[in-house]
């Protein structure tokens, strides 16, 4: 079946634009960002075998993330991608919602919203440089299942199983990160923006996978691929901003 749909001059064009704003709103918010926020760091540590295996390990520090610049990196990250749509790439942009993909958007995802998971999950408490790439390339991977789906997939009669994959695979950040706000045998508590963080972006994490549902289900609006492309981009923006500002209310001022 050709899953090939029109797009008008008219639609691809209001696409452009908006766009273009997005990648606009999203480096201003990183400027501002920077201009700003103090010097607030987090170390990423690690333990190294000093003897056989099951000897004891001491903890090392290796070095400290400017927290400002995470933030300021996957803000950036979106910025670029969304100009480069609207710019050099907008005729491969618009071939490719064409056939109901943006490749663009899920590169630019497994970047930034992996830089997004690694931030959230040093602001709980994890620091171990294992962990934190583990967490990077769980989230990436989920993402790129995402990829997958829609270029394997197509809206409307799609088999599923890439999806669930990513769902996995998305479920382990969480997971681990959720473990270390509930922070189980210990009497103290994270400060409550931390929970502020987890649940909000949890949520918002979770509209993404529900946007590809309905628009593969093609559910009302969804029907049409252009309505959940222009979701994911609103979604993405304020995902993004939310991490931002509570990052920099609660650590950056």
């Amino acid at each position: 079946m050709n899953r090939t749909i029109p797009v008008t001059e008219a639609q691809a064009k209001r696409l452009r634009r908006y766009n273009a704003l997005m990648g606009l709103l999203h480096a201003g918010q990183g400027i501002v960002i920077l201009l700003l926020a103090n010097g607030f760091v987090l170390p990423v540590t690690s333990t190294f075998m000093e003897g056989p295996p099951g000897t004891e390990s001491a903890l090392r520090h290796l070095f400290d993330v400017r927290i400002a610049l995470g933030v300021a990196a996957f803000v950036f990250i979106s910025a670029a991608a969304h100009w480069l749509v609207a710019g050099p790439f907008y005729g491969w942009y618009v071939a490719n919602l064409r056939e109901q993909r943006n490749y663009a958007r899920w590169v630019e995802y497994s970047v930034s919203a992996s830089v997004m998971i690694v931030l959230i999950a040093m602001l709980t408490g994890i620091s171990e440089i294992a962990a934190l790439i583990g967490l990077f390339a769980a989230n990436a991977a989920m993402i790129l299942f995402g990829l997958a789906m829609e270029h394997y997939e197509q809206p409307g009669r799609p088999n599923w199983l890439m999806f669930w994959f990513g769902c996995l695979f998305g479920a382990v950040p969480w997971l681990a990160v959720g473990i270390y706000v509930w922070s189980p045998g210990l009497a103290a508590e994270p400060p409550a923006f931390v929970y502020g963080i987890f649940v909000s972006l949890f949520i918002f994490f979770n509209c993404f996978a529900l946007n590809m549902w309905l628009q593969y289900r093609r559910i009302g609006p969804w029907r049409n691929y252009l309505f959940g492309e222009s979701v994911y981009i609103s979604l993405s923006l304020t995902a993004k901003s939310a991490l931002a500002w509570q990052v920099f209310a609660s650590t950056l001022v």
